[in-house]
């Protein structure tokens, strides 16, 4: 049985759903992006994501297509009518299609797709009672990864370093300090203090992320955002990372170093249980 998917208004079978081989995702990356986690078959952080998306899509000034009631509709029907009960929906909006020219398009109508992935078990992975491995790379993104763009090609080669060398993911470094993860917001736990770098141009401004700090700080957690180094990662008591499909998830290694005792640490295994449980509270 094929999934339902949504493009530009309608829904289809995903083996009728087409773009124009013109559209300026497809040649210049010219569009953004979204994931959104589905547990117990209502949508996680929805509000968070759609305000992110508006200021990715003013970032690049284009146009939304949709309302955010719209947009919710849509999620929601993609949901139902592809029973998902948990996993992710996939949102993506581009310029649109015009002949093929560097200089924005007058007059093209941006383009909007949505698909579902079913992932049984998305709460309950099994990384997070072991904890991941990570490497360290150095970051050569462009310079605005606060904007969600579709251009993902990097992130793709550090995942493929990081599983050539027989680990999970990659951590990118910039000037000597991490960035971020491949696909998420990266942390490290010292004594007390959980430490991660603060919100700029450098990295993207994570809605997992700002939930999980307001429930530290709710939990009388003390966060500095600051950058760090994956000397002071390999020196730190416990490490761990956030996003929208994995939630809370330990670190346990960093370039083949154990990170604290090499297990899953007691904060990562607190706010993990603290963001399942209020994100489902808040779900819609």
């Amino acid at each position: 049985m094929s999934r339902t998917v949504y493009v530009n208004g309608e829904y289809l079978p995903e083996e009728q759903a087409k773009v124009s081989v013109f559209d300026r995702g497809f040649l210049f990356a010219d569009g953004v992006y979204e994931v959104t986690s589905v547990l117990g078959g209502k949508l996680i952080d929805f509000d968070g994501h759609a305000k992110r998306l508006q200021r990715s899509l003013d970032e690049l000034e284009m146009k939304n297509p949709v309302t955010k009631d719209e947009l919710l509709g849509v999620h929601r029907e993609l949901v139902e009518r592809n029973g998902i009960d948990e996993g992710l929906v996939y949102l993506q909006i581009t310029r649109g299609a015009a002949d093929r020219d560097f200089a924005y398009p007058d007059g093209a109508e941006p383009t909007i797709v949505l698909f579902t992935q079913s992932k049984p078990g998305l709460a309950e992975s099994p990384k997070a009672k072991t904890g991941m491995k990570v490497i360290s790379i150095e970051d050569q993104r462009w310079g605005r990864r606060d904007i969600k763009t579709v251009q993902l090609l990097y992130p793709s080669m550090g995942k493929m370093m990081a599983k050539a060398a027989g680990a999970d993911d990659a951590w990118m470094v910039q000037d000597g300090q991490v960035t971020e993860g491949t696909s998420n917001n990266a942390y490290i736990v010292k004594g007390n203090t959980i430490v991660t770098r603060q919100l700029s141009n450098d990295i993207l401004h994570g809605i997992t992320r700002a939930a999980v700090l307001r429930f530290a700080a709710e939990a009388q957690m003390q966060v500095e955002e600051r950058p760090f180094t994956i000397d002071e990662a390999m020196g730190a008591d416990e490490a761990f990372i956030t996003s929208a499909s994995t939630f809370v998830m330990p670190v346990v290694e960093i370039d083949g170093a154990a990170i604290g005792t090499g297990t899953p640490g007691p904060v990562a295994a607190r706010l993990r249980e603290i963001y399942l449980e209020e994100s489902r509270k808040a779900a819609i």
